[in-house]
């Protein structure tokens, strides 16, 4: 939902205050007192009502109290002299008296494309301030439908390059790829996923021989900044890459480091082989559902049989043992844990500079080792290595509400649906959201993130227990009963001990949080 008064629009979903186009940057407390306020409007609110809906109860001072309402104020441009939007009452509390609209995020920001007969297109997005570009998947004309996957993987090594150089605003392969088997219009494209630049172009394969084509085009203007095509031997297929993210960068910003580029030039594998495995498993890996993960894993597995040394695929093996313990799959699991720690481990070793690697190995040794802090680390780690990599930044936000920090976490998630606003991970983004409002005390926000997630993957057991523990712990004995039903059918022995041991929540009035929603709930102990 969004609210909108004078120029101002406050998302609630995506914790968001904008004045027109331009960003307001505002703490989480004061965003969850301006949201409050406003949710409250047609009432006085109380000293009390604030402590107990921002500060979850906790005794603050007042001129805590204070300074978060006049910092609410500066932010929408009122003062407590001229109490335009907010108005204190005296002895009773404050009230936000702005004239305020309560719309849909489409219905606020979708716009007619008059090119297209009037086709109404997806939520515009802002600019970032640094150069922004997108990839999308470039045309195999091959003829040969087998072949898509090798044009994926030149793309998203293309993506992988240009996200390693820190003011690039990359958008993330999974949302670029939402845009596979269409034919689009690239100021659609630029408005759908908020960027300057989109990158689009073709590869065929003959007889051994390889030609690549691209193109770079202002999303502003429609217009042509850069082509250009390449041709070599599948030998060479990797140098033929290198030099097509150098001509792209190089087309955004000519005066770009040589050096920037080289460092981009880091290849995932030497075998292409194993790397055709590793591409093959990503989709089933991105779907969550339990047969997807039963297809992924003996493709990776092969993928590390064919290249011993491949990081990601170690990693996203030990990912896929993660997500089986999350959502109870596990036939043998202390057998299945030990195999997950050790291909976390050897990810780590034999991807020390890769993001990709890091990021999933860190966070399968956070669940599966019971290494929070560790995990936490590599994660970091894999975000200075790739700024733009949205996984970094989703599964990063779930080890930060583990170890007990949900606001941050909440800044995390956010982050990662602006890298990548269509990834097909987004149910797992919602969950971390979901999670992170339940830990926090919001119970109804907890509940409309749960059941986002739930509309993509029904059979993810774990947001199945928030949606149910946060129903409850609001009052909604009636949702929260539908959701442990459906939840008792996704895995008819889970009870309120197998929380000991599945998700390593470090604070306990977190995990009592949790245990209290769904015992109220009704599930056994």
């Amino acid at each position: 939902m969004q609210f909108l008064f004078e120029d101002y629009c406050l998302d609630a979903d995506l914790r968001e205050l904008k004045r027109d186009s331009e960003l307001i940057q505002i703490g989480p407390k004061v965003f969850d007192l301006l949201l409050y306020l406003i949710r409250n409007r047609e009432q006085v609110v109380t000293r009390d009502d604030l402590l107990q809906a921002v500060w979850n109860g906790r005794i603050v001072s007042e001129s805590t109290l204070t300074s978060h309402i006049n910092a609410v104020r500066k932010a929408i441009n009122d003062t407590g002299k001229e109490q335009r939007l907010i108005r204190t009452v005296s002895r009773k509390g404050v009230r936000f008296v702005g004239k305020t609209q309560e719309v849909k995020p489409s219905a606020n920001i979708s716009i007619t494309d008059s090119t297209s007969g009037g086709e109404m297109l997806g939520p515009v997005l802002t600019l970032p301030d640094s150069p922004s570009i997108a990839v999308l998947p470039f045309r195999n004309l091959s003829g040969d439908v087998e072949q898509d996957y090798f044009a994926d993987g030149v793309v998203e090594d293309i993506i992988t390059a240009l996200s390693r150089i820190r003011w690039l605003f990359v958008i993330a392969r999974n949302s670029s790829f939402t845009y596979k088997g269409r034919t689009v219009d690239e100021k659609q494209v630029g408005r759908e996923l908020g960027v300057r630049y989109v990158v689009e172009g073709s590869v065929r394969q003959s007889e051994g021989r390889i030609r690549i084509t691209g193109q770079l085009v202002d999303t502003a203007t429609g217009t042509h900044v850069w082509a250009e095509r390449f041709e070599g031997t599948l030998d060479d297929v990797f140098e033929l890459q290198d030099q097509i993210a150098t001509s792209i960068v190089g087309a955004v910003a000519s005066q770009l480091e040589r050096a920037e580029i080289e460092r981009a030039r880091r290849k995932p594998t030497g075998s292409l082989s194993a790397y055709d495995n590793y591409l093959r498993a990503m989709p089933h890996l991105h779907s969550g559902t339990r047969q997807a993960i039963d297809e992924a894993l003996p493709l990776f597995y092969k993928a590390i049989q064919l290249d011993p040394r491949f990081a990601s695929a170690h990693a996203m093996a030990a990912w896929c043992h993660f997500w089986r313990k999350l959502n109870g799959w596990m036939a043998n699991r202390p057998q299945e844990i030990a195999e997950g720690v050790r291909l976390a481990r050897l990810a780590v070793e034999l991807g020390k500079d890769d993001a990709v690697a890091l990021t999933r190995a860190g966070h399968a040794l956070a669940h599966l080792a019971g290494d929070l802090d560790g995990g936490i680390a590599l994660l970091d780690k894999a975000l200075v290595l790739n700024p733009n990599l949205a996984a970094a930044w989703f599964l990063g936000g779930f080890l930060r509400t583990e170890r007990g920090d949900p606001d941050t976490a909440i800044e995390f998630f956010t982050r990662a649906m602006r890298f990548s606003p269509l990834d097909p991970e987004m149910f797992r983004m919602q969950a971390g959201m979901a999670m992170s409002h339940l830990f926090a005390g919001r119970y109804d926000m907890a509940s409309s993130w749960a059941e986002q997630s739930f509309r993509q993957l029904p059979s993810f057991l774990f947001v199945v227990a928030i949606s149910a523990a946060s129903h409850a712990l609001a009052g909604r004995t009636d949702q929260a009963g539908s959701a442990l039903q459906h939840l008792r059918k996704l895995d008819p022995t889970f009870r309120i001990s197998s929380l000991q041991g599945w998700i390593p929540i470090r604070r306990p009035e977190h995990l009592a949080r949790f245990v209290t929603g769904l015992r109220e709930a009704g599930l056994p102990e």
